[in-house]
């Protein structure tokens, strides 16, 4: 897409969660911070969405702090707020009372010269689960090699 550069992905969330509709959140982030995402300096492999009642955070991301900044540079691992309309918030919050959901990151891009996260609720998969999307992709990847040689 146009105007879209994608900064980190977590693609491990796809293999574990069977997610639902994503969503686009804003992300509160310092100056330092957004310098390290524009440079790639992030991780969301054990971040996550928490959903309270004065907002919604995204806890455990990883931004490594600017090699440039001065002594006002950020904390790498801190809580940063989400941007959301109500009605967003309301449903990530019914969803995540239900037993099993939890609210994913997704990834952190660029939209516009602005920082955006995608999160998705998603319930956990099982080991069978697991075991079935494999088989799946590992089928559609033959079908493709039989399609491509003839």
């Amino acid at each position: 897409m146009a105007g879209i550069k994608t900064v980190v992905s977590n693609r491990r969330a796809r293999h574990e969660y069977a997610l639902e509709a994503p969503v686009e959140a804003g992300l509160v982030l310092t100056g330092s911070e957004v310098k390290s995402l524009r440079a790639g300096q992030a991780t969301l492999a054990e971040a996550f969405v928490s959903v309270g009642d004065d907002g919604v955070d995204l806890v455990g991301a990883h931004i490594a702090p600017y090699t440039e900044a001065s002594y006002t540079n950020h904390v790498p691992t801190r809580k940063r707020r989400l941007l959301l309309h109500k009605r967003e918030i309301e449903k990530l919050r019914k969803g995540v009372e239900q037993k099993g959901f939890t609210v994913v990151p997704l990834k952190i891009y660029f939209k516009g010269g602005r920082a955006k996260l995608e999160i998705a609720l998603g319930k956990g998969k099982k080991l069978h689960d697991k075991r079935h999307s494999i088989a799946e992709r590992e089928s559609k990847r033959r079908i493709e090699r039989a399609m491509r040689e003839r």
